[in-house]
């Protein structure tokens, strides 16, 4: 069914005090070992398009990935797995390549790699299609998953992020352009990568404070999560995976690669589309959003939530468990 809703949500930030805390699980060095908290989950390894990935998993039924953006690793959506679960969803939030526990490989950090990654998790996960959920630049892999792989995306939350032909385009940067001037960063050889690990991450989590909104950022929640991502950026090649996964993007454009990127874009985004984005978000703000909604030919509804930055499943759990919930029963209806 084709149409479109656009709305706003009004939201307290509605995050517990403490974010879920537990030993670490099963994994296959000591170093990997601390991002596999214990929990209403299962870790697990899977092998897909020739790597080793690192899933949290929960519940049984219609597949719904979640898909962290930079410099976060599954544990970002410690809240919308077991929400989502027992809503009669299976749940899987990888480690992207690069980050976590999955394999930091050399290369592998295009657009059309990343995406041969979400489909080919899927397939390893035994299922046929799935609803995609990613945040900042997972949301970016989830929209080009769903337009190089429609026949295994069923639907499509994009939560902060923009649609990729955003950053595919040629443009001159704009020094207001907080998304422009961090790949501008990545695009530089080695420094990003060692500056991001540096004094034990501690440019990470300015980053994150930044964006975040004042709620979120003054609770408990906050700083045991930033605490955690300062110690999985400092893993052995995290930050130069988390990186490249920008660094691609700000090369591409003038590149044959991104070329090809811009012509894949030219096919629209078939899936049911709902894009949220936090009111208060300086990083991707809602006017970052505009050209999305003529690049998807299905469903598409935009929701701000209001008082929150960049960070929207973390600062408002709840509500975006509820809209993913609805939006993957949705996607489920012929």
């Amino acid at each position: 069914m084709t149409g479109e809703r656009t709305g706003e949500l009004t939201s307290v930030p509605d995050h517990p005090e403490r974010a879920p805390i537990g030993r670490p699980g099963k994994s296959r060095s000591p170093v990997g070992a601390s991002v596999r908290d214990e929990g209403p989950w299962e870790h697990r390894d899977v092998s897909a398009n020739g790597i080793r990935f690192h899933i949290a998993e929960a519940g049984t039924g219609p597949l719904v990935v979640l898909l962290h953006g930079f410099g976060q690793y599954w544990r970002s959506w410690r809240y919308q797995l077991p929400g989502v679960a027992a809503a009669g969803f299976r749940v899987v939030a990888p480690d992207l390549r690069g980050y976590g526990d999955t394999d930091k490989t050399q290369r592998g950090y295009d657009a059309f790699t990343l995406a041969d990654d979400v489909a080919g998790l899927v397939r390893s996960l035994g299922e046929r299609d799935a609803v995609l959920v990613g945040h900042g630049y997972g949301g970016v892999t989830a929209f080009n998953t769903a337009v190089m792989k429609p026949d295994q995306v069923r639907g499509v939350v994009a939560i902060a992020a923009p649609h990729p032909i955003r950053m595919a385009r040629v443009r001159r940067p704009v020094r207001s352009d907080r998304y422009g001037r961090l790949l501008s960063w990545a695009s530089i050889p080695f420094y990003p990568e060692r500056r991001l690990a540096a004094a034990n991450g501690a440019m990470l989590e300015r980053i994150i404070r930044s964006q975040s909104g004042p709620v979120w950022k003054a609770s408990r929640d906050f700083t045991d999560q930033v605490a955690r991502m300062r110690s999985a950026i400092r893993i052995p090649g995290a930050a130069r995976g988390a990186v490249e996964h920008l660094r691609w993007v700000a090369r591409s454009p003038l590149r044959t690669d991104g070329h090809r990127h811009r012509e894949a874009l030219t096919r629209p985004v078939t899936a049911p589309v709902l894009h949220v984005v936090g009111d208060a978000d300086r990083f991707t703000p809602a006017t970052a959003l505009a050209d999305a909604r003529e690049q998807c030919t299905g469903w598409y509804t935009l929701s701000t939530v209001r008082g929150v930055g960049h960070y929207p499943a973390e600062e408002a759990p709840d509500l975006v468990t509820r809209l993913i919930i609805g939006h993957a029963t949705r996607a489920q209806q012929p």
